[in-house]
């Protein structure tokens, strides 16, 4: 049966993973460093930030190819693929986002942060059209990508304003800091939830099992209660430390679903085959853990 259960995919790793992370802290942080920029916060370190992650992470990605000049390839398909989609927006992000930095125009910085949302929103997609892995293909993950994006891009901007720009409010990013914290929870718990529910293999839900306590606590509870505190007047020390909190939780997130919690569909009977005459007998989907009410009725 080892030969037929579900094995963990080896084409996407840490390189992979990699992407999704500078990505989504990258755009997340650009839509943040726009709204500071309204209120008078210097946006071209932010900016720089932003777009060293996105860059960074497709730098990632440039580490997997075997054979460089066939990764153009990845433009021919606009119509029917998200990773093209998301090729073809990337050059367009670091482009507009570059040209706001040299040019300090506001409304160059605000079209690459609309861009870095469709990059963003790219990224989710191609996870949910990956229909080969169960934990990718689960309704839900394209929100869990876009608002860990976000979260980290509010964190890591709590971590960094404090000490470019100790004059511009707090009291916004801090807020919105706490409500996507609250929301990346729920999210997580109803994607969490849905897996467990719709049946996946028993190895992704043991990974997902052991990183959810602590990436709750951790990476979601107490930065939430810090950026709480900094209301009742806590300083930059305690924003830094909340925003490298929701910053790293959601890095461990794409990690874990991208690098280790990734094992593919796997084999399955609907039937038993038997020799000779008689009936064949109950399904079997080896290595999966599935819902009560599917037990014995193996799905391909």
């Amino acid at each position: 049966m080892s030969r037929v259960a579900p094995w963990h995919q080896a084409n996407w790793d840490y390189r992979a993973a990699g992407n999704f992370i500078g990505g989504g802290s990258g755009t997340g942080l650009l839509l943040f460093a726009s709204v500071a920029a309204t209120q008078g916060a210097p946006f071209w370190v932010t900016g720089l930030m932003a777009l060293a992650l996105v860059a960074g992470g497709l730098g990632f990605v440039s580490l997997e190819i075997g054979r460089p000049l066939r990764s153009l390839n990845v433009f021919l398909h606009p119509r029917t693929s998200w990773m093209t989609r998301e090729a073809i927006v990337a050059p367009l992000l670091l482009g507009t986002g570059l040209a706001a930095i040299l040019l300090g125009s506001m409304a160059m910085l605000w079209v690459a942060a609309l861009l870095g949302m469709l990059f963003l929103y790219c990224q989710g997609r191609i996870l949910f059209a990956s229909k080969g892995i169960p934990a990718w293909r689960q309704t839900g993950v394209v929100a869990l990508i876009m608002v860990t994006g976000l979260t980290e891009g509010a964190g890591m901007l709590a971590a960094v304003l404090p000490w470019i720009a100790p004059e511009t409010p707090l009291r916004w990013l801090l807020g919105s800091l706490f409500l996507l914290l609250l929301a990346r929870t729920v999210v997580w718990r109803s994607y969490f939830n849905r897996l467990s529910a719709s049946g996946a293999p028993g190895k992704t839900l043991a990974v997902f099992a052991r990183f959810d306590k602590l990436f709750l606590m951790v990476g979601n509870g107490l930065p939430a209660l810090l950026a709480v505190t900094l209301f009742a007047g806590g300083g930059a020390i305690t924003s830094l430390l909340a925003g490298i909190l929701a910053v790293a939780g959601g890095w461990a997130l794409k990690f874990t679903l991208i690098a280790r919690a990734a094992h593919n569909q796997g084999f399955a009977l609907l039937k038993s085959p038997v020799r000779g005459k008689g009936q064949p007998g109950s399904g079997a989907k080896p290595g999966w853990t599935l819902p009560a009410e599917d037990s014995g009725q193996g799905r391909a």
